[in-house]
């Protein structure tokens, strides 16, 4: 069964098989297993590369962009790569193209492309960056291969944006990985991790037993797992088929659009994340002078909501969003309910005091000695929402609020 949802996801992400071709590719814990073992996988074929040109192998690096997620940090501190980040700025919050490209340098094992990033799901333009690498490759004789981190994308981009190109159409992406658990449609704990062809991942790293009744290959960091959840995939593969999944991820984004809308129309929000992308809102707020997105995420815990707020990465972590990720049980009802909350958050906010951030961000000791020193944004982002859960945790014992 996991062979068989292998091989339908690489021809989903068009791989280039013959008709008697087996797709290369493994089931794992999450995307974030799948992306140690592709790493693996390109730091090994860039050590073999360097060893036969006689150069030394002892400091590879992955190009990646500020906005990636958490298990990339992982990757490079366990397997000792040097991870070297294209920041953000504002306006433009994933990685761009031209200055991965110009970080590039013999050293480099693959760049790294979100398709769909955790912060505001928009893509990253995984075919220009193919472009870029392949005329520095070019030019300076290196061969620079390209990872796609779909994750969240995978399974969305097929479906909805069948004519972008950003998998094994691009000759430089060697490898995807995709969440079975995020929009593949499957309860947590499952990941793929699909590689163009055999060449792509070296032999030394697969292992061979036969103690099972037969030789089998693996290639996993664990070896015993449950298999409900690569069942499950195969039952929605082919449960569902193309078309079914197509007109739950169409439901998706049109539900996204809803509840983008609701928020326009209360004037108050910019929206942050990208039309084109995975089926989520990020939106942050036109005048935050007063009160604050962390303000607006703990006050609709009030209603039953947890939506998440948090600053963008470096060089754009002035800007803070809030983000509602539209998946296949959160239908138009809930995204209308959603806005209505909103609005009375808002009206409850304005009916609050406006936070001291200046007075905040003063210690006690600098305010009594006259020195007007402003901490650190965290530090104040700290205060302030401990300042406000104080607020409305003692509004609530007087009110008689649940």
């Amino acid at each position: 069964m996991q062979n068989r949802c292998v091989n339908m996801i690489a021809h989903l992400f068009n791989a280039p098989l013959g008709e008697a071709d087996t797709a290369v590719g493994v089931g794992t814990v999450g995307s974030s297993e799948a992306i140690m073992l592709a790493g693996l996988a390109f730091k090994r074929k860039w050590q073999n590369k360097m060893k036969a040109q006689g150069k030394p192998c002892d400091k590879p690096n992955i190009v990646t962009g500020a906005n990636v997620q958490v298990c990339w940090e992982k990757f490079a501190r366990y397997f000792e790569v040097e991870l070297k980040e294209v920041k953000l700025r504002d306006g433009y919050y994933v990685m761009d193209p031209e200055k991965a490209a110009e970080m590039v340098d013999e050293n480099t094992i693959c760049v790294a492309a979100i398709l769909g990033s955790t912060l505001n799901g928009e893509f990253e333009d995984v075919k220009r960056l193919n472009d870029l690498l392949i005329e520095k490759n070019r030019q300076t004789g290196w061969d620079t291969p390209i990872h796609v981190d779909a994750a969240s994308g995978g399974f969305i981009a097929p479906f909805l944006y069948p004519e972008l190109e950003w998998d094994f159409r691009l000759p430089l992406v060697k490898s995807i990985n995709v969440s079975g658990h995020k929009y593949g449609l499957v309860y947590a704990g499952i990941g793929w991790v699909i590689w163009r062809s055999k060449e792509d991942l070296p032999e030394e790293l697969i292992f061979h037993i036969n103690y099972l009744g037969a030789d089998q290959p693996t290639f996993t960091l664990n070896f015993s797992k449950g298999s409900s959840q690569v069942i499950a995939q195969y039952y929605q593969l082919i449960r569902l088929g193309f078309e079914g999944y197509r007109n739950i991820m169409e439901n998706c984004q049109e539900n996204a659009t809803v509840l983008k809308t609701g928020l326009e129309q209360t004037g108050r929000f910019n929206i942050v994340s990208k039309d084109h992308g995975v089926p989520l809102v990020a939106f942050s707020l036109k005048d935050n002078s007063c009160h604050n997105e962390f303000e607006v995420s703990d006050m609709l815990r009030r209603f039953g909501w947890i939506v998440p707020a948090y600053t963008m990465p470096p060089d754009a972590q002035h800007v803070t969003v809030l983000r509602v990720v539209v998946r296949e049980d959160f239908s138009r009802t809930l995204a209308e309910r959603l806005v209505c909350d909103i609005g009375k958050v808002l009206h409850d906010l304005d009916s609050l005091p406006a936070r001291l951030s200046i007075k905040l961000g003063i210690s006690p000791e600098d305010a009594k000695n006259g020195v007007a020193v402003k901490k650190t944004d965290l530090e104040v982002q700290r205060e302030i929402t401990t300042y406000w859960r104080k607020f409305v945790a003692d509004r609530k014992k007087t009110r008689g609020i649940c």
